[in-house]
């Protein structure tokens, strides 16, 4: 019987290998997160609202107002970051698994923010919101618990 140990170390090797290509993807993603808020026409706008936003509830109607006055700021912001629905002609379906995760570490930071914020809750709003499958909030919420983050 031929020893299959070279064959497992070379399909070992090659996950590792894509792996470290998804890595460092999210890598690139995690050092150029949001950078569009650091200048105009985001700039202005979230350093006004960003205070305003914390002593809201997500989803709420005032903080749903805040969002309307804050239109030519997330608009441009959808255009030039990805990791957001908004961004794709079909929303979270155009969404790739780099955008995926960028997006639910995006939505927990969030949540981080707001006085009563749950990324739990978020992720059950962001369900109504976009239209994503059972499947794939329940993935979300997976990973939320795997990582500690409730």
């Amino acid at each position: 019987m031929e020893d299959q140990r070279p064959k497992t170390q070379e399909h070992i090797d090659e996950v590792r290998k894509l792996l470290q290509t998804v890595m460092t993807k999210l890598l690139d993603r995690s050092m150029n997160h949001d950078q569009s808020k650091l200048e105009s026409p985001e700039r202005e706008i979230f350093d006004e609202y960003t205070p305003k936003l914390k002593d809201t509830t997500y989803g709420s109607d005032k903080y749903n107002g805040y969002l309307k006055e804050m239109k030519v700021a997330l608009d441009h912001h959808y255009k030039q970051n990805r990791h957001h629905p908004e961004h794709h002609e079909n929303g979270v379906k155009d969404m790739n698994l780099i955008d995926l995760i960028e997006m639910l570490c995006d939505w927990k930071a969030a949540t981080m923010r707001h006085a009563d914020g749950d990324i739990m809750k978020s992720i059950e709003h962001n369900q109504k919101r976009f239209g994503y499958s059972n499947e794939l909030a329940s993935i979300f919420k997976n990973t939320i618990r795997d990582l500690g983050w409730e």
